[in-house]
């Protein structure tokens, strides 16, 4: 659970956006919609050896004389 403790005359704006970057480095939001819908693992595996790929090809040390 947040708790944003609000100090004597702060503005109600400063504190609610003080609670939205809490809220979101806690990853709630982005946990949620990871868990709506089911990925196999085998597809999960596929795209992280995609990525892995790709950034080798983009950054990987290429021997170029």
């Amino acid at each position: 659970m947040l708790l944003i403790n609000i100090k004597e005359n702060e503005n109600i704006d400063k504190a609610l956006k003080r609670f939205k970057k809490k809220f979101e480095k806690t990853g709630v939001l982005k946990e949620l919609r990871r868990r709506q819908a089911f990925i196999k693992p085998s597809i999960i595996n596929r795209e992280q050896w995609k990525d892995a790929v790709y950034k080798n090809n983009k950054f990987g040390n290429h021997n170029e004389a």
